[in-house]
Order: C-alpha cells, then sequence, then structure tokens
C-alpha cells in the first residue's frame, strides 16, 4: 500500500497541475478575481456594452420603436411566450442583465463563441443567432420593450 502511495500521489499533483490550476490570466472573465472581489460579468467583456447600463423606469415611447423592430427582425425565431426557433423571450429581463441582453443583440456570434450560458442554449436549441443588422440604439430599444413586456416599470 505504502508503494502506491507516492506515485498515486504524484500522479493526482501532476492532474492538479494540468486541470485547472492556471493563473489568474488564464481564467475567463467573470467569477473572482482571486481575492474574493467579483471580476466584471463576462458579458460586459463581449461585444459593444463594456459598462453597466443605469436603467430608469421603463420609457414607453422607445419600448414602442423597440417593438416595431422585434416585430420587424426577432419574430421569425422568438416569440414572447412559447418556445419556437429560440427561446421565449417575455421574462428574458428577469434571467439576463441588460448588457447581456444588449450584446447578445450586438455581438450573438462572439457571444455564442465565449459565454458558457449562450453556449448552452446554443446546445439545447441547436440554432445560433443571426446578427440582424441593429444599431446600438435599435437594441436598446428592444432591451425597453423585453422589459416592458416582462411587466417592469
Amino acid at each position: 500500500m505504502q508503494r502506491l502511495g507516492l506515485p498515486v500521489l504524484l500522479l493526482l499533483l501532476g492532474l492538479g497541475m494540468g486541470c485547472g490550476g492556471g493563473s489568474k490570466a488564464e481564467q475567463p472573465a467573470g467569477g473572482t478575481d482571486g481575492t474574493g472581489v467579483a471580476a466584471r460579468p463576462l458579458e460586459l467583456e463581449i461585444g459593444p456594452i463594456k459598462e453597466k447600463l443605469q436603467l430608469g423606469p421603463v420609457d414607453p415611447t422607445l419600448a414602442e420603436q423597440g417593438k416595431v423592430i422585434f416585430e420587424q427582425k426577432c419574430t421569425s425565431c422568438h416569440k414572447l411566450d412559447m418556445r419556437y426557433v429560440g427561446p421565449p423571450l417575455r421574462e428574458v429581463t428577469l434571467r439576463r442583465s441588460p448588457e447581456y441582453i444588449m450584446n447578445m443583440i450586438l455581438n450573438p456570434e462572439g457571444m455564442q463563441e465565449r459565454h458558457p450560458e449562450v453556449q448552452k442554449l446554443v446546445e439545447e436549441y441547436m440554432t445560433k443567432m443571426t446578427f440582424q443588422n441593429v444599431t446600438e440604439q435599435e437594441a436598446r430599444a428592444i432591451l425597453e420593450f423585453l422589459r416592458q413586456a416582462a411587466g417592469e416599470e
């Protein structure tokens, strides 16, 4: 038993160093920075939205603009209340941050490549979201529509 102890210990140490024992620089964004302090959310590293959005009450005029854009560019794959080509979106603002939603709209390819939650959705729905040629202002209007649809005030 003692003879097996050292080789097994060396093997376990070797596996530990090769599997996840990398430096902070090798760790993906999100989680903690090694000191227990929360790192930037991963969605702030992928896409044009790099800072947390400061949202006030839902703007009904902007939400109405977002509804029109949503109907033109999103409803071929998304419905508010049912699974379709993509997930239902009525309560997406309750599950995801505004920055996640905006960067998903503005940079779906990047989010699908790098964000683990988006990768899970691609596996579940077996399809990738495509960029719909929306501006940041249009994406913000869609976000406002989704906030209103979720019953946010």
